[in-house]
Order: structure tokens, then sequence, then C-alpha cells
């Protein structure tokens, strides 16, 4: 596109071919390099089935009346998710940042939204399709059925974006690569451990059952369990309350940062 055709676009439709080079840009990312990117979870994913699901599982035998293997799966997918929209995000605008691409985009007429919109979009679709490829790898283990679809797509899209938003704004305050490991190995691993994945909540002591309450990926564990079995150990308007709110949150958080160049600009 020439500069003079650029100027005669409007600005609107300027906007939407800047967020679709940065989502483009991002998913050409995560396809050219799947080896990293979408194998080692879909491998990882396999041997908790095999060992939490098929070794112990058999052992355990159901839990909240559902057969063990069918109530990790949701958790499992979940956790999958958020930690792959957190990963992608979170190393990627690091590496814009360290290699001082962001620079460029800041300085350029496309606005805040836009590029925040964009990193977060293709974290996103990584999640997701991280997500897809553990449960068609859940489908070999177990039968999956889906009462609540829109209920299981919602939940999954509001879990990736808030940790997608999360790893950004990890990304926009790291000062090294060694930064960007910090959060998921202290807080984001325990949180998904903590979550309700692998048990129900209803099986921990008073204490320790009002503590998981306070975590986030409990609500967003919870969501997505009841799309796809149909159980909650929540109300669902408590977790997509929560949900909604530390979306636009950490959105707004990003977006202040990017307008005050906080981390970004030397």
């Amino acid at each position: 596109m020439s500069a003079q055709s650029l100027e005669t676009t409007p600005v609107a439709d300027r906007n939407l071919v800047a967020l679709g080079t940065i989502v483009r840009r991002e998913v050409m990312r995560i396809l050219r390099i799947w080896g990293q990117t979408l194998m080692p979870p879909a491998i990882t994913m396999t041997l908790y089935f095999l060992i939490f699901g098929g070794l112990i599982g058999s052992r355990v035998g159901t839990m909240d009346g559902i057969r063990y293997m069918d109530f990790i799966v949701p958790g499992l997918v979940m956790m999958s998710v958020i930690q792959n929209s957190y990963g992608n995000i979170s190393s990627s605008f690091f590496g814009a940042k360290f290699g001082r691409h962001v620079e460029e985009l800041l300085v350029s007429p496309m606005p805040n939204w836009v590029i925040l919109t964009g990193y977060v979009a293709g974290a996103v679709l990584r999640g997701i399709m991280v997500g897809a490829i553990v449960l068609c790898i859940a489908m070999l283990f177990t039968k999956v059925r889906v009462p609540h679809p829109l209920v299981m797509v919602s939940s999954v899209l509001l879990g990736a974006t808030i940790f997608s938003l999360a790893g950004f704004v990890n990304a926009v305050y790291a000062k090294k690569f060694d930064d960007i490991a910090i959060v998921p190995t202290f807080i984001l691993t325990p949180l998904t451990y903590l979550g309700g994945v692998f048990y129900s909540v209803k099986l921990l002591p008073g204490p320790a059952e009002a503590a998981t309450h306070l975590n986030p990926i409990f609500y967003m564990v919870n969501a997505f369990r009841y799309g796809l079995l149909g159980v909650s150990d929540v109300p669902l308007w408590i977790a997509y309350s929560l949900m909604l709110a530390f979306v636009v949150a950490l959105a707004s958080l990003g977006l202040w940062l990017l307008k005050r160049g906080v981390g970004l600009r030397s």
C-alpha cells in the first residue's frame, strides 16, 4: 500500500490492517516453531491422562459421582490453555521489547489498543489450539460430552484472555528473560494445581476450602467443567463475574502501561 493510498484510507480500516498484521505475525510464529509451541503440551497432557487418569484414576474411582478420568479432563484442558496463553505473550512481547521492535510500534500512529489486542489475540489463539489438541487427546481415553457448549467456549476464551493479559503485564515489567519465568514457576503453577484440576473442593477441610475460593483459576476450571460435564463447585454467575472483572482490570492496566511507556521506552 502506497503512502498516498494509506493517507486516504479510513482510520478504522488502517487499524484493522495493523491488528491483522500483528495477529498474523503471532500466528505464523506459533506455527513456525510448532515443535516448541504445540507438541510439548500435547506430550505432557498425554502423560497426565496416562498416570493420573489411567493408573491413579482406576484406584480413585469417582469424584462427585463422575468417573475420575472424566473429572480431570476439563481441568487439564484449561490448565494447558492458561499456561500456553500466558507463556506465548510473555515470551513474544518481551522478545519484541528486547529487540527494540516495540519502540517502532509505540511511535507509529497505531493506537495502543491495537497493539494490546493483537498480541493478546495471538496468545489466545495459541491457548485455544493447544486446548483443542489436549481435548482431542482426551477423546482417546474417555468419551467427551459437551452439555453446555456456549459455557465451554466462553469460559475458555475468558480464561485465555485473562492470562494473556497477565502475561503481557509480566513481559512489560520484565528486565531479563529470567524474569518472565518467575511468575509461571512460583505463582501460576501452584495456583493451577491448587485450583481444583485434580480434585473437588468439597474434599478439602474448611480453611483450605475457603483459601481455594480465593484462587481465580478455581473459578475458570469449574466454569469450563460445567460446560463439559454439567457440574461445578461454584455458581456460574460468580465465575463469570470474576472472569469479566479480571479482563477489564488487566486490559485497563495493559493500556495504561502502553500509554505511559513503562519499561518500554529507553
